[in-house]
């Protein structure tokens, strides 16, 4: 029986180390993949500590994938060996629960996340539905798909779904592993471009990633500072700190839209007087689809769009792990097979 190298969390809180794992055809519906790249995410710290119901371990983290297709199950159609695919947070669904019905699949109430439903992409190989398959383009490399599965496409969406349309003043809160991508997007999507962030040592990043303005949040009022602006139609919360995200309401613009992508469990600052009067909005925005993720990286392949990435072989998934777990990483770590 072959077999591929994965790493394994043998149970929550526990170190990762490197396995040898029994590599099975993929079943009916499914593909086997030969990972070439894998995006190590803030959220597989979640996975690891056990925070998500019903997980069973040994648990293998991982839902940045990036690689080939290795094997076909049956049933399988539109995909052939050989392609070049990712999969993301969006993992699979079932296309035939309510929600698939209404075409909400990212609200599938059968969907799949890798690592948490099936084991992740730390490993050589990886087995997924093949409705989680999202076609990587040309002029995209593996280690640049990986990020795009996640951080990319929960970006991405958030913004081509808001109510900004080109031309108006957008600000994105934070300058790290979701920010750095959200500024890259929001440039080419024609938006006026506002990042925030603590600290001026930000500021040179977030104008080499396209930003028109910075705010420094530790230098003051953050409202305040998008108000001299003119205000923003929306913000783009990727910050994981609830106030944080409340010290922005009060720079958007009337019937403007606070998006909030960064996970924290503490509750936002938010007074019902801070939204009724302007009509704010404030809203959650999950992942992306396998077709918002191929839409993703086509868009960045036209408006050279990438994640800045520190790439780890395999064998050193534990450090990397760690490094972002320790907020040592430099945006995004990537484990290269």
């Amino acid at each position: 029986m072959a077999t591929h190298r994965a790493v394994h969390v043998d149970t929550a809180g526990a170190p990762l180390h490197l396995a040898e794992v029994q590599t099975t055809p993929p079943p009916p519906g499914h593909v086997r993949i030969t990972v070439r790249a894998c995006g190590v995410c803030g959220t597989d710290r979640e996975f690891v500590n056990g925070s998500f119901p019903a997980m069973t371990w040994p648990l293998t983290p991982g839902h940045e994938i990036a690689g080939t297709i290795a094997e076909l199950g049956t049933d399988v159609q539109e995909f052939g060996v050989g392609d070049r695919v990712a999969v993301g947070w969006f993992g699979g669904n079932c296309n035939h629960c309510a929600q698939c019905r209404k075409g909400q699949f990212m609200h599938c109430l059968n969907g799949q996340v890798p690592s948490w439903h099936y084991p992740g992409g730390y490993a050589q190989s990886v087995t997924v539905p093949a409705t989680a398959l999202a076609r990587i383009p040309e002029g995209l490399s593996f280690t640049e798909a990986a990020p795009m599965g996640c951080a990319g496409v929960t970006t991405f969406q958030a913004l081509r779904t808001s109510a900004a349309v080109a031309g108006d003043r957008v600000a994105v809160l934070g300058v790290g592993g979701l920010g750095h991508l959200g500024v890259q997007f929001a440039r080419a999507m024609g938006f006026e471009t506002v990042a925030i962030a603590r600290g001026a040592d930000k500021a040179a990043d977030a104008h080499r990633f396209g930003a028109h303005h910075y705010v420094d949040s530790t230098a003051g009022d953050v409202s305040e500072s998008l108000r001299k602006l003119g205000g923003v139609t929306v913000v783009l919360a990727t910050a994981a700190n609830s106030d944080a995200i409340g010290q922005t309401v009060g720079g958007l613009t009337p019937c403007g839209e606070l998006i909030v992508i960064g996970v924290s469990g503490q509750p936002l600052p938010i007074s019902p007087l801070q939204l009724i009067n302007p009509a704010i909005s404030v809203t959650g925005h999950p992942s992306g689809t396998a077709s918002e993720i191929e839409d993703t990286m086509n868009f960045a392949v036209l408006n050279n769009v990438r994640a800045q990435v520190q790439e780890c072989p395999l064998d050193d998934a534990a450090s990397a792990y760690a490094a972002m777990a320790e907020g040592r990483a430099r945006y995004r770590m990537v484990l290269t097979m």
